[in-house]
């Protein structure tokens, strides 16, 4: 899951220690977040549009999709007037601080590494907030030196 940290950092999820996911107005990675994610799935927590961009740490799944509220806030920038409580288009995941980064596991390093020449956040043009990670991709990020 990808936040400008500007916006909400891997540092406002350890001091919150939970956090809903909203905001996501993309129906693909919608999707992911209502049909897919699950409590407990791992999440990879990934800085963007400020540098160094990258993976910052580590959280988990607490609560599965449901609506996202801020779509029917008029004064929310998210706010989508086709959304209502009745008939919500978006959907959001509650997610916990698992942990964080030593250091960014930058997208350079992504791109360097062989194994996961497939994994989406490395492929160009590919820009939700939102994408699956394959377990095996899992497994090769996890054992970076990176992690606390």
């Amino acid at each position: 899951m990808k936040s400008e940290p500007t916006e909400f950092s891997m540092e406002d999820l350890a001091v919150s220690g939970t956090t809903y996911w909203s905001g996501v107005r993309n129906f693909q990675a919608r999707n992911w977040m209502r049909d897919t994610m699950r409590v407990g799935d791992g999440v990879l927590f990934y800085h963007s549009n400020v540098p160094p961009i990258g993976i910052a740490g580590e959280a988990e799944v607490v609560r599965t999709g449901y609506p996202d509220h801020t779509a029917w806030d008029p004064k929310d920038r998210h706010f989508d007037p086709k959304s209502s409580p009745h008939a919500p288009l978006w959907f959001m995941v509650d997610l916990r601080y698992v942990r964080r980064c030593r250091q960014i596991i930058s997208l350079a390093q992504l791109k360097s590494t062989p194994q996961l020449a497939q994994m989406i956040v490395v492929q160009r043009g590919v820009r939700l907030s939102v994408q699956p990670v394959k377990l095996a991709e899992w497994k090769i990020i996890m054992a970076f030196p990176e992690w606390v």
